[in-house]
């Protein structure tokens, strides 16, 4: 986990010199949360939080939980990861347990705070792991579906086109990072969920 740790040092600067930093929805994940420039402009009427990190995984965003999640007593968490995981060559079994561990954070550390997970995106670039995509999305969404107060928002489906294939205008030229207007469906998507917030 060395590899992230300039970068979640930083974010500990940014989360400690944040004025009025509690009680707001915080975005925790990989480089797709990391990346969403607009976030705050994107969502006005709440307070947002940025504090993903590039390249990390599911596992590493267990790793940094109480460093990173815990010090800006969100009022709601949402949380995207797994897809560099899978990336990396882990299975959907191993990314889902790793999933375990953070849900088991979750509620040992802030059990009356919603938690949103976004599924993981239909990436071009990862095309050829899109069962093992699928079958993560399954895994979560079965696990929290009976949590009152967690929520699995399907980004996947939307970012397809009429013939289950991804829908490259969503997709940087890498077909990996997430183009303005695939930010624009995540916003859009997330907003048809207001409970979230």
């Amino acid at each position: 986990m060395t590899w992230y740790e300039e970068e979640v040092q930083q974010l500990e600067k940014k989360i400690r010199s944040t004025p009025n930093l509690t009680g707001r929805t915080v975005f925790y994940g990989s480089s797709s949360i990391r990346l969403w420039a607009t976030l705050e402009r994107d969502f006005p009427d709440h307070r947002v939080l940025n504090i993903g990190f590039g390249g990390s995984t599911l596992a590493a965003c267990d790793w940094f939980f109480e460093r990173l999640v815990l010090p800006t007593q969100p009022r709601a968490l949402i949380f995207y990861a797994g897809d560099n995981d899978l990336g990396d060559g882990r299975l959907a079994e191993e990314v889902f347990l790793f999933f375990e561990t953070l849900l088991t954070k979750m509620q040992h550390y802030l059990p009356d705070v919603p938690f949103t997970y976004i599924s993981i995106k239909p990436s071009p670039s990862r095309w050829h792991l899109i069962d093992r995509i699928r079958l993560v999305n399954e895994l979560i969404r079965q696990r929290i579906a009976d949590i009152s107060t967690y929520h699995f928002v399907d980004i996947f489906t939307p970012m397809l086109d009429s013939k289950g294939h991804p829908r490259w205008e969503f997709f940087e030229a890498d077909g990996l990072h997430l183009s303005p207007k695939g930010y624009a469906i995540w916003r859009q998507v997330l907003m048809q969920h207001p409970a979230i917030f």
